[in-house]
């Protein structure tokens, strides 16, 4: 047994920062980070680091930035820093030659209960599916994605009120206790690995593309109010509609709020008053409550009202 682990890190956006801070503030030694090439971004291109570099270059670790992860040359630098775990936060797929190197292993902290919600987009899917709770999971990385042996896991309620931003930052806390807590058992060797058991209720998190945030306003009223906010703020989910006679346009809809009255108009009709923007769906009515038109920005649903002026909105559902 040691009581103090190096350690090296991988990850890229915020929601890793919170762990590698958490590391970097407990008894274990941060020894390197890794972490994506700085990338152009924005409308001047400029390259952009990842928030974990960000984070890493205020404490001056060593930071490791390879476009391949299987090249000699990054693998020799990893094997030289003599770390004893490998953490990885929100990273890329990592190939056995780099997951092998560490005496104590490689974990990942992954965003659901696994082996519930494996994929690249548990939060918003804990959301969209309409789960009552999801969390957070440490387990050893193997050769197939989300499936090594797991260590720890936390659980939390998923309110109705959620976000899959909100979700999010309240994983990023859990996680980031479960990570340091999952390094104290493994300086200790107190650890049991358990298999992940797979039945025919799995459900998966597939990465989410944009046509996959279309509205599909057929959908059951709670799948709809789901679906908004698994995917708020991002990727979005999105509809669209016509203005008077204007051309079709995207409207991005972050917020919505459901009302169990079964609506006295055809299904689909957009009402609008002075303060409000509702949608009749089969059995209730879906009001708006934050969106972004295309184009435009953000705004609060009465912004958005008083730039239309009472025009008529018709919702585009084919």
């Amino acid at each position: 047994m040691q009581d103090k682990l190096k350690v090296v890190f991988m990850g890229t956006p915020e929601f890793a920062v919170a762990s590698l801070r958490a590391i970097t503030e407990s008894k274990h030694q941060v020894v390197g980070v890794v972490t994506v090439p700085d990338k152009p971004a924005g409308r001047g291109q400029k390259l952009a680091q990842s928030a974990v570099k960000q984070f890493a270059e205020t404490l001056h670790i060593p930071i490791f930035q390879p476009e391949k992860l299987k090249n000699k040359s990054f693998i020799e630098s990893l094997q030289a820093l003599g770390a004893d775990v490998f953490v990885v936060v929100a990273f890329r797929i990592l190939p056995k030659e780099v997951y092998g190197i560490p005496p104590k292993g490689t974990f990942n902290l992954h965003a659901s209960l696994l082996p519930q919600l494996r994929g690249a987009a548990p939060i918003n899917f804990a959301i969209i599916n309409g789960e009552k709770q999801t969390g957070v999971t440490t387990f050893f990385l193997d050769e197939k994605v989300d499936t090594g042996e797991i260590l720890l896991q936390q659980a939390i309620a998923i309110e109705d009120n959620d976000t899959a931003g909100s979700l999010h930052d309240k994983l990023m806390e859990i996680g980031k206790e479960l990570v340091v807590e999952t390094l104290d058992a493994i300086a200790l060797d107190s650890l049991s690995p358990k298999a992940q058991s797979i039945g025919d209720s799995i459900r998966y998190a597939p990465k989410i593309e944009r046509e996959d945030c279309q509205i599909n306003w057929n959908a059951s009223p709670e799948s709809i109010h789901h679906f908004v906010r698994g995917l708020s703020p991002y990727p979005c989910a999105y509809t669209t509609v016509a203005i008077a006679n204007q051309a079709p346009k995207i409207l991005k809809i972050y917020a919505g709020m459901l009302h169990y009255e079964k609506p006295d108009v055809p299904k689909f009709t957009v009402v609008l008053t002075k303060n409000e923007c509702k949608i009749a769906l089969a059995d209730a009515w879906y009001s708006l409550l934050e969106v972004q038109p295309e184009g435009k920005k953000r705004m609060q649903i009465k912004e958005f009202l008083n730039g239309l002026q009472q025009k008529e909105l018709r919702l585009i559902t084919e």
